[in-house]
This record gives C-alpha cells, sequence and structure tokens, in this order.
C-alpha cells in the first residue's frame, strides 16, 4: 500500500470570532492511501491552540504514519493515542480504503438522501450589529436551534440579543445554545448564569477554561443552565481518566469532537461512559473540511441520537471540497446525486 499527506488551507468566506481570537483560515491535512487501484482519504483537521496534538512534530508524525502501516491499523491507533486527529484521519482512511465508495463510510438512509440529520445554526461572534445578522439569517433558513458564540463583546450586549430572540421565539419555537470557550472567571460564573437562565437556554458550553475541575464540578451542582463539557474532554486519553472526571465534575452534557478527542474509538468511549451515568451527548464538527464532515455526518447518523447536532460548518469557507452535503431548513442532507470529483479532489488523491 502507497501513502501521503498533504496539507490544505481553508480560507474564511468572513472572519470568524470566539473568545479565543479571530480566525480567518484553518490549516488541514489528508492522509490518502493508494492499493490495487483503490484510494481511501482521511482528514486530519488539527485546531491551531486548542487540539492537544498542536505540536512541532505534527508532520513528522503524518510521515512516520505513511511509513508504518504494515503495523497495521489497531497498533497504530493505539501508538498515536497522543495524536487524536491523526488516529480519526487514520480511521477515515482505512474506511474510505475498504469501502466500494470512497466517500461512504457508513452506509444508512443519510447517505441515500432519505433521512437528514437536524443541526444547530452557528452564530460567531461581532458586534451587535453582525451577529443580528447572523441570527435573522438562520431563522429565515429555518434552523429550530441556533448555538450562540459569547464572551468576546460584552456581557451585557450578549444578553440583549438573546432576550431580543425571546422576545420573538419561545423556547418551545427557537432552541438556544450559548458557547462561552471557557470565557467566564471562575468567580462570577455562577452570577452569569443566572442571568442567562432568564432566556430559557438549553444548555452552555464550558462557560469556565478547562482544567478547573473542582469548579466546575460546583458549577454543576448549582447552575440554572445545563452545562455542556467540551474543552474538558481534550487530552484526556485513558478510559480511567474519562470515567474519573465525568464522576467528578457530573456534567449535564458532553459535546464531542472527533478531531479532538481520538476519532471514533475516542468519542464512542465517552459515550458508553456518559450514557452509563445518564448524561446526555451530541456530536460536533471542529472546523473540518467536507471529508472530515463528512465521516462525522455519516458516522452520527449511525448512533440514533435526536438532538440537533453541531454538524453545520460546511459553508463557512471559500475554498472548501465541493460535495454531496447540504443544508436545508436547519438540516444536514447527504444529496446523493451530486459528485465528490472536482479537480481539487482529483489532485488531492491521485
Amino acid at each position: 500500500m502507497d501513502a501521503k499527506y498533504k496539507k490544505y488551507t481553508l480560507n474564511f468566506k468572513r472572519p470568524s470570532g470566539t473568545s479565543r481570537g479571530v480566525l480567518t483560515q484553518k490549516e488541514t491535512w489528508f492522509l490518502i492511501f493508494h492499493h490495487e487501484g483503490k484510494y481511501g482519504i482521511g482528514e486530519c483537521g488539527l485546531l491551531k491552540g486548542l487540539s492537544i496534538d498542536d505540536v512541532p512534530d505534527y508532520e513528522q508524525k503524518l510521515d512516520w504514519v505513511c511509513n508504518h502501516l504494515d503495523l497495521g491499523e489497531r497498533i497504530l491507533l493505539r501508538q498515536l493515542k497522543e495524536y487524536p486527529s491523526i488516529q480519526f484521519g487514520l480511521e477515515q482512511a482505512f474506511l474510505s480504503l475498504r469501502s466500494e465508495n470512497p466517500f461512504e463510510l457508513f452506509e444508512s438512509d443519510f447517505t441515500r438522501d432519505q433521512s437528514p440529520i437536524p443541526i444547530n445554526g452557528l452564530v460567531w461572534m461581532g458586534d451587535e450589529t453582525f451577529m443580528h445578522e447572523q441570527i435573522s439569517q438562520k431563522l429565515e433558513e429555518g434552523f429550530q436551534c441556533i448555538k450562540m458564540k459569547i464572551g468576546a463583546i460584552d456581557f451585557e450586549s450578549e444578553i440583549a440579543l438573546l432576550e431580543s430572540i425571546r422576545k420573538k421565539f419561545s423556547k418551545t419555537e427557537i432552541e438556544l445554545r450559548v458557547d462561552a470557550n471557557g470565557a467566564f472567571r471562575t468567580e462570577t460564573a455562577l452570577d452569569k448564569l443566572k442571568v442567562l437562565a432568564r432566556y430559557d437556554l438549553h444548555s452552555i458550553e464550558q462557560p469556565i477554561r478547562q482544567g478547573n475541575i473542582l469548579e466546575m464540578k460546583n458549577l454543576c451542582e448549582v447552575t440554572p443552565v445545563p452545562i455542556a463539557l467540551d474543552e474538558e474532554l481534550i487530552g484526556v486519553f485513558d478510559v480511567t481518566n474519562k470515567r474519573e472526571l465525568l464522576q467528578t465534575i457530573k456534567p449535564q452534557y458532553i459535546i464531542l469532537k472527533p478531531s479532538l478527542v481520538g476519532g471514533y474509538v475516542g468519542s464512542k468511549e465517552w459515550i458508553d461512559l456518559a450514557e452509563s451515568m445518564n448524561i446526555d451527548w451530541w456530536i460536533t464538527s471542529a472546523l473540518e473540511s467536507n471529508i472530515g464532515l463528512n465521516a462525522i455526518a455519516q458516522w452520527t447518523f449511525t448512533l440514533n441520537n435526536d438532538m440537533p447536532q453541531g454538524l453545520g460548518t460546511g459553508a463557512l469557507f471559500t475554498n472548501n471540497l465541493e460535495s454531496p452535503l447540504s443544508v436545508s431548513n436547519g438540516k444536514l442532507l447527504y444529496r446523493n446525486n451530486k459528485n465528490w470529483k472536482t479537480n481539487l479532489m482529483e489532485e488531492l488523491c491521485i
């Protein structure tokens, strides 16, 4: 089997803000396998400044993988424990190579274009006018669940945005999620959660910075808004440590980004543990190209989770790879009459 890797830079259509800064580009990496006239492709979705495997030797590790495929998938995944995004790319590439269609990793009613996946509409941070524009657009597009990034502009302006939505739409009409990306200070987080609770929020992601385990535990015990752990899961590799984290914090939800927590295998470990403790969960993409988003979406459908998933990131980029993925009326669809075969795809894979 031949293997190679390629770097690809995705360009945002518009700068997208989080509490950690404004994004204009996003680097990603593809693993491409060739064997007996077939190819397989997987995306290693590294997020600079957030992924635990954002390390200087990342490219060398990709090269090592390409030169050690003889070890087999199971051993490689075990040896890549501290490189979760490469684990996920490897899982995808092997699945892709084994599949009759390299982009149909999990055949289902989703890939047959018979059953879409409900998703949340993502509203990025920015000034008040820009955020209002995004909210209006998502509502016009038929989203019934909106996720709003908070923590960058002043809290009063963010509250005013939430209030403007709730004046028009009740919680039964529009589900509101917010994502603080760890922006709240531990000493004021509960006061802010009490204010946010007035607006009937579904949940808040990562209100305080990851690593403050006892503070997060205490917050989850008394919070008036259900808390979802996100960044808190990054870098926790061992299943025993995963269990201990969930048992200690007892969050209301966890959010799984396969590129950040070790692909399908790593995510499934978290899901099994969460379900054993009656903790709910959903899946979110992490700014992958349509290659990685497709791999996440197809797998997510097989999990039979009816909650809106965080899979609406495919339209963020000017130079994404064209795919059958499409968003309509707040749902992600796989239009199987559309073709993956673009010049860019052929350039990557051949």
